[in-house]
């Protein structure tokens, strides 16, 4: 089969390479899935380069991490699918693989994919989704009448996480770039803060909950707009916690998100309800999974860059 691998941890355009790789094995509790359409997110090109890595790569090394298709075996094991099923998967982050033309997954991890989505659509979901969800009810206990501000709100997970803030009955700020604001109006926020005419800190206050997927300076300012009490989450920096205590009386943490096929069957339900809906900016054929890669590392985008594995 087709798939994007490496052989070392480098810079995207340097080690990442479209081969053929043996389809990978089936264990008892796993179903192989013929990979319809995978999303790229900033971990993948971080993995590329070895940084959530201790040693060298199994070589080859299969990437890619979220995924939709069509279920083509089932392990002697799994219960819970069908040869035909269409699914869609966060695959376990230890294994990867989903850049390629099969992948096998533990069936925990699966979820029936979304009817009304295309498998362009429903591969982008599953990471930024999963994220938002556990961020948002998990991290923060947001809930009906909670007030939150959502930084990226046209990013990957921001789309996600303000259409689910809104479904918990949260009061929604968000920041985005100036072409963004009708965007992120569009999927929910109560209010959009154009980040480059508008300093968040000098219109919003007395916030409960800020769900941080900038980090920086932007993670630093957004301490004093938080109630006393109130949370930081964020998924790309992690803050000192004990120091933002002590001065802003407020809770500070990070997290990486686990996968859970549950939580992605209930994310299916609320697309299937018209609650939520994926945003995807950007399909790349497998054959430039490189090139798909370097985009998300530019940064800058609105919704998701996904890569289409048609048979």
């Amino acid at each position: 089969m087709k798939a994007a691998v490496i052989n070392q941890y480098g810079q995207v355009r340097d080690v990442v390479r479209v081969t053929d790789v043996p389809v990978p094995a089936v264990g008892p509790r796993d179903v192989l899935i013929e990979v319809r359409a995978a999303g790229v997110n900033p971990v993948d090109h971080l993995i590329v380069k070895g940084f959530l890595s201790t040693g060298e790569p199994s070589r080859p090394l299969v990437i890619g991490n979220e995924l939709a298709g069509v279920v083509t075996q089932v392990g002697a094991e799994a219960s819970r699918f069908a040869v035909g099923d269409e699914v869609f998967s966060r695959v376990d982050p230890r294994v990867g693989g989903a850049f390629a033309e099969y992948v096998a997954v533990d069936e925990s991890l699966v979820a029936a994919k979304p009817s009304r989505l295309t498998f362009e659509e429903a591969a982008s979901l599953p990471l930024v989704a999963l994220t938002a969800l556990q961020a948002l009810t998990e991290q923060a206990d947001v809930r009906s009448g909670t007030r939150v501000l959502i930084h990226g709100g046209a990013g990957g997970v921001g789309s996600a996480a303000v259409q689910i803030a809104k479904q918990l009955g949260a009061e929604v700020v968000a920041t985005a770039g100036s072409g963004s604001v009708e965007l992120v109006r569009g999927l929910g926020a109560d209010r959009v803060i154009d980040y480059r005419t508008e300093k968040f800190e000098e219109v919003v206050s007395d916030v409960d909950v800020v769900l941080d997927t900038i980090g920086g300076k932007t993670q630093e300012r957004s301490f004093g707009v938080l109630k006393s009490g109130g949370t930081l989450v964020s998924i790309v920096a992690v803050p000192d916690a004990e120091a933002k205590k002590a001065r802003w009386n407020v809770e500070a943490r990070s997290f990486f998100m686990r996968p859970q096929g549950e939580q992605l069957a209930h994310l299916a339900g609320l697309v299937e309800s018209g609650q939520l809906r994926p945003i995807v900016e950007t399909v790349f054929p497998l054959d430039e999974a490189s090139e798909a890669l370097q985009k998300v590392e530019r940064g800058g985008a609105r919704g998701k860059t996904v890569i289409s594995v048609r048979h």
